[in-house]
């Protein structure tokens, strides 16, 4: 087989992994193929390419991943995050241009060690950058399958994706070994003993897996009714737009509908974020306390205070049934290039309240582990999050909230302006679900149990994202060791 038909061929492998990994996640939702979503793409990298241009499997791979979902959230936005999928590419075919060489180098004795290390110590270094976050972890293709993912509680959001990635490699190794026996073209034949270990390996670790999640799963029935108000359109981008009218008219379709909440039932009631442009302990034009007071819950708002040239505050309240201020949350994870601020950043206050301990986190807030571990560790029991999303993420945001109520065992409330708003229990399942991409008015009720806030993930944060980054540096340092070695 020529070399030009050989490298053909591993781009269509590679490319079919791309695909496999975006059907994976919303809005196809095909969680079964992350499982498996790899495989194309390690027979075109280790086996079938020409050895000095493998690196371009996992690019293509992860490019056209990066293209099929990135591509839509940012599509059109003018930003420079619409090279996201280029840059994800050419990381991609640099990083990996040695590996190939390293394990034929070892006998292939650290293909899967170094496959999971090296995934998970990239998700780590993601969950530090500002602009990815946890954005794309192939741990969210799971997202509808509660029963499958509650040892995140232990291992968080890491430990689920290491398990993905495990199964990949393992079975990618068992069949390297097969073709590499009938047609060897340039890769060695790896151990029969070592593929026989870590495919038994591979299936007691995925059994256990299974058998402690199923065993950690125990959904309890709520006993607090909980809301989530979501406005047809967005009263703060109508405000910008200088739609004064329709702003207001959305307010007092706002307040209609908490107080329409409120007579069903609902003690905690959630607004979305940015949903006005004053400080409402400052000012209160809307009639927020009265509309607490006489909704007799607790009322949740998010607002922004400009505060110099496209520099704005952006915070959270509680306002209680008795009209008092409880607090203010700013924002943790503030969009800085955006202008985002606030002085009480850093801060994380949970409210003692008569319904629960109390706290809140603002949109973006939610797309890091950190936050809401910090909430936990003080004893929350309720997250109220406030949000403003836009249309091409509505099918994907709130997913991240699956996870963040998994690795706490807290319940969460997301109430968006005008795209995604849901209420979650404590084991991830999303009780009520308005997805509109187009935009769209939703008044959420459920009943919620109050969280524990006793994962053990609460007190181990992302160890095992620690572990994946060590493991990277140390394959990373290994690589030329071996060369020497080899020389």
């Amino acid at each position: 087989m020529s070399g030009l038909l050989r490298l053909l061929l591993g781009l269509g492998l590679a490319s079919l992994s791309g695909g496999l990994l975006v059907l994976a996640y919303p809005p196809h939702n095909l969680w079964p193929l992350a499982w498996v979503a790899l495989l194309p793409m390690l027979l075109a990298q280790f086996w079938l390419m020409p050895a000095r241009l493998s690196s371009l499997a996992s690019a293509t791979t992860m490019g056209l991943w990066g293209l099929g979902y990135f591509g839509p959230v940012f599509g059109g936005s003018g930003l420079y995050m619409e090279w996201l999928p280029l840059a994800i590419f050419l990381i991609a075919l640099l990083g990996d241009m040695g590996v190939r060489a390293f394990h034929e180098r070892t006998g292939y004795r650290f293909f899967v060690w170094q496959g999971v290390s090296n995934w998970v110590g990239i998700e780590m270094i993601r969950g530090f950058v500002p602009i990815a976050a946890t954005w794309g972890f192939i741990a969210y293709a799971q997202h509808t399958q509660p029963w499958l993912i509650q040892p995140a509680s232990i291992f968080g959001i890491y430990g689920m994706s290491a398990l993905i990635v495990l199964v990949n490699f393992v079975l990618g190794q068992g069949l390297l070994h097969l073709l590499a026996r009938r047609w060897p073209l340039e890769t060695p034949p790896l151990s029969p003993l070592g593929v026989r270990r870590w495919l038994w390996a591979g299936v007691v670790v995925w059994m256990g897996w299974v058998g402690l999640s199923l065993w950690l799963y125990r959904p309890e029935g709520g006993t607090l009714r909980v809301a989530a108000i979501q406005p047809a359109t967005s009263p703060i981008l109508a405000q910008n737009r200088g739609e004064a009218a329709l702003a207001q008219a959305t307010f007092e379709r706002m307040k209609e509908q908490t107080l329409q909440a409120a007579r069903q039932g609902a003690r905690l009631i959630v607004w979305p974020e940015g949903a006005f442009t004053f400080d409402p302990q400052a000012e209160d034009r809307l009639g927020l306390v009265p509309l607490a007071q006489e909704s007799g819950a607790y009322l949740v708002v998010g607002y922004v205070v400009v505060v110099g040239e496209r520099i704005f505050r952006n915070e959270a309240t509680v306002i209680s049934p008795e009209g008092q201020f409880l607090g203010v949350y700013g924002k943790d994870h503030p969009v800085i290039f955006a202008g985002e601020t606030s002085p009480t950043r850093g801060t994380y206050p949970v409210y003692n309240t008569s319904i629960g301990r109390l706290a809140t986190l603002i949109c973006y807030d939610l797309d890091f582990t950190d936050t809401a571990r910090k909430m936990a560790r003080q004893g929350a029991q309720l997250v109220a999050v406030p949000s403003q999303d836009w249309a091409t993420i509505a099918d994907k945001h709130y997913t991240h909230l699956v996870f963040r109520a998994v690795e706490n065992r807290l319940s969460m409330v997301k109430a968006d302006g005008g795209y995604d708003s849901a209420i979650l229990d404590p084991w991830g399942r999303v009780l009520k679900l308005a997805s509109f991409p187009q935009g769209g008015e939703a008044t959420l009720l459920a009943d919620v149990p109050l969280g524990r806030a006793n994962a053990l993930a609460v007190r181990l944060g992302d160890w095992v994202g620690w572990l994946g980054l060590l493991g990277l540096v140390g394959f990373a340092l290994a690589d030329p060791i071996s060369r020497r070695k080899r020389k």
